[in-house]
């Protein structure tokens, strides 16, 4: 498991950007109707859960210090 906490925000903004790409690109590869890993897919959604949750967490944290 990624630990997001050691990483930047704009690189976990990147991060995210590319995993959303990765996602669409998955979707859209079936329909070639090849047999593929289905694991891929729910892998990249909870990756990406994951770096929006510490995001979100960044975010509440930065304007807790500020109140």
């Amino acid at each position: 498991m990624n630990d997001f906490a050691k990483i930047s925000v704009q690189e976990l903004q990147k991060k995210i950007a590319d995993a959303q790409e990765g996602i669409r690109v998955f979707r859209f590869s079936g329909a070639g109707g090849r047999a593929r890993d289905t694991k891929v897919g729910r892998t990249l959604r909870k990756e990406v859960a994951r770096m929006i949750t510490e995001l979100k967490a960044r975010h509440l944290a930065e304007h807790a210090k500020k109140a």
